[in-house]
């Protein structure tokens, strides 16, 4: 996706340890006109596979899977990183390591919101090693719902996540993918 290709190079920054800052419209603070563009891409991509439910994981996840979800008309689930009272009951849960924050946790989806007959996307802002991903593909699994997809926003495509879940055939689909960062230069280069 052009549009979000130029974004990331006027207003993403690179720091050391590849780490691609893009907290100024994607993760952060919320370009909302922008996320509507993101979403319709989403669609685009994914409109054939009969999708009736946008799953993400909280919390950087729920402001793009909001906006897909309303471009389908469906519901948007999203994964809780802690039990809290108001989620009581039985619950879909999966350990997933967080790459950018170096813990583990369990992820957890109510079994009322995700089930047989249900058709799912999965929606993240980054994609890097794939273990959110894994985690929300594992809860699906667990749910008896059919997997439609994933879609990211942006893939660090040198750390392999993606690669390797589509060599796994999952359809994984994400509006832009770098390839390598320089945080001295602050270059950034994408696959084509």
């Amino acid at each position: 996706m052009e549009l979000l290709k130029k974004k990331i190079l006027s207003e993403g920054e690179v720091y050391e340890g590849n780490i691609l800052k893009v907290d100024c419209f994607l993760n952060h603070q919320i370009d909302c006109v922008f996320m509507r563009e993101i979403a319709k891409e989403f669609h685009r991509l994914f409109k054939d596979e009969g999708v009736n439910k946008i799953l993400t994981i909280e919390a950087s996840g729920i402001a793009i899977g909001t906006a897909v979800a309303e471009e389908f008309e469906c519901p948007l689930v999203f994964a809780k990183k802690t039990k809290t009272k108001n989620i009581a009951g039985d619950v879909y849960t999966t350990p997933v390591e967080s790459f950018t924050h170096g813990t583990t946790y369990d992820i957890m989806v109510s079994k009322r919101f995700l089930g047989e007959g249900d058709k799912v996307l999965i929606i993240d802002d980054f994609l890097a090693i794939g273990n959110a991903l894994r985690g929300l593909i594992e809860i699906v699994k667990q749910s008896g719902a059919e997997l439609a997809g994933c879609g990211t926003v942006i893939e660090k495509g040198y750390q392999h996540g993606g690669d390797k879940l589509r060599n796994e055939g999952i359809k994984v689909e994400s509006l832009a993918i770098v390839e390598e960062m320089n945080h001295e230069t602050g270059e950034i280069v994408f696959r084509d």
